[in-house]
């Protein structure tokens, strides 16, 4: 069977004509075309016009798009989305770019793709590395914040009176806190508790 995929971006609020022509007149039916209207920023898999039509696809079937950037928000997303489409034996064609993974030239186009992917994938990290270290020395402090001491003390001894005079159990006595067992057992062994 063969399927076609629009998508536009609500920031311009476009309409998808152009690209819903291409793929009639490319040979796919107006019912077989499932369209996304949503940011550029949301991946393939949390749209819902890809989700149906994602879960239509089977092995043989044909996905035409107007331009293969269509399936995904980035080059990383497409060369993922493109690679679990053509593992799964789905054809794939791009009208206005010509990328078809199962020509020499798609697939040399889809490499290339992949090799700047990796490259944003790592400029992206370098950047996050990057702010992440500039928090760092402005003395920003990452994760959880240390407990209150005296809070835990508190808590502590309010677990094991309830344990020892009033026999919860340890389960029962933790959430009284809003502990769970786990927690007054890690808080224990810190304070040295027995």
């Amino acid at each position: 069977m063969k399927y076609g995929y629009t998508r536009t971006s609500t920031k311009d609020k476009q309409d998808d004509d152009l690209q819903r022509r291409a793929l009639i007149d490319a040979g796919v039916g107006a019912k077989q075309i499932f369209s996304d209207q949503v940011s550029g920023s949301k991946e393939a898999k949390s749209r819902s016009g890809w989700t149906n039509l994602d879960g239509r696809l089977c092995e043989g079937d044909e996905l035409v798009v107007w331009r293969i950037d269509r399936i995904g928000r980035s080059m990383i997303d497409v060369i993922t989305t493109v690679k679990d489409l053509v593992d799964r034996g789905v054809k794939i064609k791009s009208l206005s770019d010509g990328i078809t993974p199962e020509t020499r030239e798609g697939r040399l186009m889809l490499s290339l793709m992949a090799t700047f992917a990796e490259y944003e994938r790592e400029l992206i990290q370098e950047r996050v590395q990057a702010g992440v270290d500039a928090a760092k020395a402005r003395g920003v402090k990452f994760g959880r914040p240390a407990p209150d001491a005296a809070k835990v003390a508190l808590n502590l001894r309010m677990v094991k009176y309830l344990i020892d005079a009033e026999g919860l159990g340890v389960i029962d006595a933790a959430r009284t806190v809003g502990w769970s067992k786990a927690t007054y057992y890690r808080h224990r062994s810190t304070a040295g508790v027995s």
